[in-house]
């Protein structure tokens, strides 16, 4: 038996943390907390009778707490020491760099371990205000997968995690936890990542089941797997995400990146999330077919191939507003991109797709992506963003009030980029009449993934 099977067995028999008093007294209390505290994280004068004593109980319970997680005991020293001075400075705008600069879990990502993580933060997806917010997670980190960062796919800022328990603030559709959202003083260099793979396992099998129902969309037998199978879908996606998060920072890259935030149309986020994605299902496709790869790694290489398809077009495509939605296009791009290449078909009321020839398909439009960043180094940037919008529009039917669908001629090109970027409509790519049935039928089911994690149920 390996250290990471001992480990995690060992980690399955210890008393769970999430169920002890400790942490049910950290959790009312920051959850309490949160509900007092302004937008920037800090508590106004007349709450402060209230919320002193909660954050007093928070700071005890993680004393109390800190002895099961060893492995972080530097981290949950200087939290402590965060919550002490933001008490003694007047419950202000809080500042706990001190402790985010010594947590670390990209150091240690061993199937299994357990992390206590406590900051006042914002969650993607869930709240922009920076309200404490605490969370107990779950490394995932399976052979297969250290296997494939240890060779073709390093990745060392990567953390797959799972829940075990959390405070309001992730009740939410956010399945991230960046440190880039804690506050604090000044911005240091991010070093890690961190995703919940099971809440997008569990929210992507609940949307699968209902679309493949909806649809008549008949899974092949690898696919339909995923419907009763959390621990295999936490795995895909997994491996998914290794690869789609190493690709922001790799290949021929528009000179500016896209970390760097910047004001431009959301249709350029779109490209650039879907690149990710794309070069996810390419690589699986050449680790399925590599006789001398890990059994498991090319078992799971098939799985993401299906699930980054379902995801996209079941998924992405509807979920969220129509204001500048750019994953949503992402998922209207490659479901319109497998249909108008014939691997996609919607014919008798039933969804169909042609999984012997789909691969080449798909790949072919990460490879237009891809030539569309190649090119763009000798490109002026008004020029990149037009020959951004001819690769979208070329697929995809623009609004019929858009300017950028009449041409060059009809935009401000001799203005700053701004100007050209206000001229997007917050829905430049309606949704075509197929997608705008299908929301209708799966709105209650998306909606019903909020808060989902990999212990809920279909």
């Amino acid at each position: 038996m390996s250290s990471t099977t001992l480990h995690s067995a060992a980690t399955q028999l210890a008393p769970a943390p999430e169920d002890s008093a400790a942490w049910q007294r950290l959790k009312g209390a920051a959850t309490k907390f949160a509900q007092l505290q302004e937008p920037d994280g800090s508590v106004p004068a007349e709450h402060h009778g209230t919320a002193e004593p909660l954050l007093k109980t928070v700071r005890d319970a993680i004393r109390d707490l800190a002895p099961g997680f060893a492995h972080d005991a530097e981290y949950l020293r200087l939290v402590v020491r965060d919550l002490d001075r933001w008490l003694d400075a007047g419950l202000g705008v809080p500042d706990f760099l001190d402790s985010l600069l010594v947590f670390a879990p990209q150091q240690n990502r061993t199937n299994g371990l357990l992390h206590l993580v406590i900051f006042p933060m914002y969650t993607q997806n869930g709240s922009r205000s920076r309200l404490l917010e605490a969370v107990i997670v779950e490394v995932i980190w399976p052979e297969f997968i250290a296997g494939l960062e240890a060779g073709d796919y390093s990745n060392k800022l990567f953390v797959p995690i799972r829940f075990r328990d959390f405070t309001p603030g992730y009740d939410t559709n956010s399945a991230v936890l960046f440190p880039e959202t804690v506050a604090v003083r000044e911005t240091p260099a991010f070093t890690w990542g961190a995703i919940f793979a099971d809440r997008e396992a569990a929210r992507f099998r609940r949307v699968l089941a209902a679309a493949a129902e909806i649809t008549s969309l008949e899974l092949p037998e690898e696919a339909a797997e995923f419907l009763d199978n959390q621990a295999l879908t936490e795995e895909t996606f997994v491996m998914w995400d290794l690869i789609h998060d190493r690709t922001h920072m790799r290949g021929d890259l528009p000179f500016d990146p896209f970390m760097i935030k910047q004001r431009m149309p959301y249709f350029l986020y779109s490209l650039e999330e879907l690149r990710c994605d794309l070069t996810a299902f390419r690589e699986s496709v050449r680790i399925q077919h590599d006789d001398d790869a890990d059994p498991q790694a090319r078992r799971t290489a098939a799985l993401v191939q299906y699930a980054v398809i379902f995801d996209r077009i079941f998924r992405f495509a509807i979920t969220g507003s129509r204001v500048r939605n750019y994953d949503g296009l992402g998922g209207q791009l490659l479901f319109a991109w497998m249909h108008q290449h014939h691997v996609l078909h919607w014919t008798d009321g039933k969804l169909s797709i042609d999984w012997d020839e789909a691969p080449a398909v798909v790949v072919r439009l990460g490879e237009e992506i891809e030539e569309l960043y190649w090119r763009s180094i000798d490109r002026p940037k008004t020029a990149h963003w037009l020959a951004a919008y001819d690769l979208v529009s070329g697929t995809l039917t623009p609004n019929p009030a858009s300017r950028w669908a009449k041409g060059p001629d009809a935009l401000p090109l001799d203005g700053p980029p701004r100007a050209l970027t206000d001229e997007v409509l917050d829905d430049e790519f309606p949704l075509s009449m197929f997608y705008e049935a299908l929301s209708r039928k799966m709105a209650p089911v998306i909606e019903s993934t909020a808060g989902i994690t990999g212990s809920s149920t279909l």
